[in-house]
């Protein structure tokens, strides 16, 4: 069953129909894929490819890359957020994600962008095929509802169980390093309250570095939260 943030449960109805709409959108795309503009920048998705869209603004508005560092982005979709973490000077981008049309898309935007030399893509349900490496930054856009997801398109709005923001909160601190940070996103229509125990469970502190309304009526609201590892006493 979902828990609901902030959105009044009437809303819930509306908020099925027009992701139900989105992803039917998604599958539309020409084969050829379409261009859409985001903060300014353009990119090409392919069928089947979440476009970019106002969910990741508030992380890739406020999050910060350091020059030099290493960007694990989970579940890339369009490429968005590795794209703009190697505008913000990461020296090593690897960008996964489980859907084939979301790896093209990625791959295309990379190579649109000069950053084909410094953004890895790669085809990996999660940390599945990461291994030996760690990465100053982890970037995740997962899935915001605990709700069923009958195919690749639906996952990546809807995660069914929550497994995988589970397993992402389970392996995460294998593959950070231990003074690395998460970028995470978020709605007020997704499950939040779950997300920030799976985290604080994990070992990890939740802040909020941002937000942003896609409508007047704030029934669509996204956030950006920053975790990083809860420092812990030493017994002596």
């Amino acid at each position: 069953m979902e828990h609901f943030s902030d959105v009044n449960i009437d809303s819930v109805a509306r908020i099925d129909r027009w992701q139900k709409g989105r992803q039917k959108a998604f599958k539309a795309i020409p084969p050829a894929g379409k261009m859409f503009k985001y903060l300014g920048k353009e990119f090409l998705v392919y069928p089947g490819t979440f476009w970019p869209f106002i969910d990741s603004q508030p992380l890739v508005q406020n999050f910060r890359i350091k020059p030099g560092e290493s960007v694990l982005d989970i579940g890339t979709g369009s490429g968005v957020i590795a794209i703009f973490a190697c505008y913000q000077g990461a020296a090593k981008v690897l960008a996964v994600d489980i859907n084939p049309s979301a790896i093209k898309s990625a791959k295309h935007n990379a190579k649109l962008h000069g950053f084909d030399k410094i953004m890895k893509v790669k085809s990996s349900n999660l940390f599945q095929k990461i291994e030996g490496v760690q990465f100053d930054v982890i970037t995740a856009n997962l899935p915001f509802r605990n709700k069923f997801a009958h195919d690749v398109v639906a996952q990546s709005q809807w995660d069914t169980d929550f497994k995988t923001n589970a397993r992402f909160f389970e392996e995460v601190g294998n593959y950070l390093k231990p003074n690395g940070r998460i970028y995470f996103s978020q709605s007020n229509f997704g499950a939040i309250k779950e997300m920030k125990a799976l985290a604080k469970a994990a070992g990890f502190s939740v802040r909020a570095i941002g937000s942003t309304v896609a409508d007047k009526e704030e029934t669509k609201k996204f956030f950006a939260f920053v975790m990083r590892r809860i420092a812990t006493s030493k017994s002596t």
